[in-house]
């Protein structure tokens, strides 16, 4: 319940910082055309972002002819999760990781990694795919889709301050000083409410994974062990598009910032504390 009133506060922030970046950069034209901006960004994510994301992965759907394995346990954890059976996907690489993603439960998608179905037991993967479930479950990657989506605006709009100067509600150009400014900590303000909410998610699906598989010590062991070989093999595709990786159970990039607070994800050591707990 806490995550959910703190995600719910970092929505609230980001669309504010968008705001009040687009009031000044042009006052209250500004301010609402940056609204209109970033409303046309969120409505493209949210119809197109699964197909997006997916075919940079170069994911391949399977069924229950292709890999009942797979495709036979997002079944079973769906039914128990009372979801729609969403369309399952596998992805050619050796790394262990796995992501859910589509706009709603009806149009949602889950894939994992040749490497994380090779890798993890029956149990621990069970563990993976209910974790999957759960951000279907709880619309997660709407959200994460639109934060995203915000910090990518914002970005847009500093850089066409810090080029363009900023001007106020009367169309009079106004301090450079404060065009500079905007450029440099809109962006940083932007990243970190959307890493911060991106945190707050994992440990909601750690916790709703755990309810679905029943078995809160499988997840607690499949991150371990992710956490464990992810880091020492390379995933291509996430490298490529750097921007997915909030997206998957564990960050596929080895770059991650040392700090908390540039942090995708949680520590691995406090997600599987609380999982442990649970259990």
């Amino acid at each position: 319940m806490f995550n959910w009133f703190k995600t719910s506060l970092l929505m609230a922030a980001i669309v504010a910082l968008f705001g009040i970046v687009g009031g000044m950069i042009g006052g209250e034209r500004g301010m609402l055309l940056a609204l209109v901006f970033g409303g046309g960004m969120n409505l493209f994510s949210y119809w197109f972002s699964d197909k997006m994301v997916l075919r940079m992965y170069n994911a391949q759907e399977v069924d229950e002819s292709s890999s009942p394995y797979l495709y036979g346990m997002v079944k079973g954890l769906a039914q128990k999760a009372g979801l729609p059976m969403p369309r399952v996907y596998l992805i050619d690489e050796a790394q262990p990781n796995a992501f859910a993603t589509g706009r709603n439960p009806e149009h949602a998608a889950v894939a994992a990694t040749t490497g994380i179905v090779r890798m993890l037991s029956e149990r621990e993967l069970r563990g993976v795919m209910a974790h999957e479930l759960t951000h279907v479950k709880h619309r997660d990657i709407l959200i994460s889709t639109i934060a995203a989506t915000m910090a990518g605006a914002i970005s847009a709009l500093a850089n066409f301050a810090m080029f363009f100067g900023s001007r106020d509600e009367n169309g009079r150009p106004a301090n450079p000083l404060a065009g500079i400014l905007v450029a440099i900590l809109a962006p940083l303000a932007a990243m970190l409410i959307q890493m911060a909410i991106s945190r707050a998610r994992e440990f909601e699906a750690d916790r709703g994974g755990a309810e679905i598989s029943g078995d809160p010590n499988a997840l607690a062991d499949a991150l371990a062990k992710i956490d464990a070989y992810a880091r020492g093999i390379p995933m291509a595709s996430a490298e490529a598009h750097p921007e997915t990786a909030q997206m998957m159970i564990m960050n596929p990039l080895s770059g991650e910032g040392l700090a908390g607070l540039f942090r995708t994800h949680p520590s691995t050591e406090e997600r599987i504390a609380r999982l442990r707990a649970l259990a």
